[in-house]
């Protein structure tokens, strides 16, 4: 599909359902070529929890089991400071 600037602004639908068709979307700025919009194609390998170190890192952390109150634990100790 191609489409210009003002089709992103009034009919951005049009563009994600070609998306979600799998199409690829060429956006145009006066008459050149600007982008390519490509969809995202999800496979298994990416809907797999990250293997990154840092990827649940607080998980069991029993201070985070409130976080409203560990939140305004945080604030009031910043207030204090000041």
């Amino acid at each position: 599909m191609k489409a210009r600037i003002v089709d992103l602004r009034y009919r951005m639908k049009s563009v994600i359902e070609a998306l979600d068709r799998g199409e690829p979307v060429t956006v145009s700025y006066r008459g050149r070529e600007k982008a390519r919009l490509l969809p995202v194609v999800l496979t298994q390998a990416s809907r797999k929890p990250s293997s990154d170190p840092a990827f649940g890192l607080w998980k069991g952390r029993q201070d985070l089991a409130d976080v409203p109150g560990h939140v305004r634990r945080l604030r009031n100790s910043r207030l204090h400071d000041l």
